[in-house]
């Protein structure tokens, strides 16, 4: 009889309803359960470690993170890997996105993330909501941090061509992924969230049969495809579909908590 051992969640459009929120009573039940039958949980976000925790104040210090895309990964509150992007790659990046005209450049560190005091304001609040760590600075030069990846926003509309510009301009160094509307995440290339979970799985002598992840954009397809089951949600991309071998109900549905109520009862396809 076959056993899940790790559950994965990406957060936007998958874990959080289109408001930003989640079922609090409903999983911190589930968890208690999760935790009595040995299986952990893995919080895989683009987004900052610093904002993600604040998702969930009462068990933070207990579950695992892997934060930035696979940046940085952190279990019970303590460092087990992040990326760090070359100084000489940062710059040569920096430089590039700089001749994209309709691109805003936010650049995430460890310790904070940095944007540009020259953007509109309606940046500066969207960027807000994603980095409880944010810092206005008027160039990106002399920043002293270690940088895992850099998010940019970007009309909707240009994201395709912007993509492709990046993959011709700075495909060597950084890889480009979709992580929803208007924005794009370049991240050191290998440094996804499957990565991630890799390191994690290893520490814990996990397989990837033993996994369950879900997700909904182009920076879920490494973890969609890694696990034993990996669930697009109903609400998912084209591309997270195809990656995926399962469904799950919509992210405004509760869809990732009705799955792991399948788990945690041994219901189809988990018996």
């Amino acid at each position: 009889m076959m056993s899940i051992k790790l559950i994965a969640v990406d957060m936007d459009g998958t874990f959080l309803n289109d408001e930003k929120r989640y079922n609090r009573t409903r999983f911190l039940a589930q968890y208690q359960q999760l935790k009595e039958q040995g299986i952990r949980f893995v919080v895989a976000s683009g987004n900052q470690y610093w904002q993600l925790i604040s998702f969930f104040p009462e068990i933070a210090d207990e579950i695992a993170f892997v934060a930035e895309n696979g940046g940085w990964v952190r279990d019970a509150g303590q460092d087990i890997f992040n990326c760090e992007l070359p100084l000489a790659h940062f710059r040569q990046v920096v430089d590039f996105l700089h001749t994209l005209p309709d691109v805003e450049i936010i650049a995430c560190g460890k310790r904070s993330a940095y944007t540009l005091k020259r953007y509109n304001d309606e940046l500066k609040a969207m960027a807000a909501l994603y980095y409880h760590r944010l810092e206005l600075v008027d160039s990106f030069d002399n920043l002293d941090d270690t940088f895992l990846k850099f998010g940019l926003n970007l009309p909707d509309r240009l994201v395709p061509e912007v993509q492709k510009a990046l993959h011709e301009g700075v495909g060597d160094l950084m890889t480009a992924v979709t992580t929803g509307h208007g924005n794009i995440d370049l991240i050191i290339p290998g440094v996804h969230k499957a990565n991630g979970l890799r390191i994690l799985q290893q520490r814990w002598g996990i397989e990837d049969s033993e996994v369950v992840t879900f997700g909904d954009s182009g920076n879920d397809l490494e973890m969609l495809r890694q696990a034993g089951f990996g669930f697009a949600m109903q609400n998912a991309c084209e591309a997270a579909v195809e990656a995926a071998n399962h469904r799950a109900p919509h992210n405004n549905d509760e869809g990732v908590l009705q799955v792991i109520d399948k788990v945690l009862r041994r219901e189809a396809p988990f018996h």
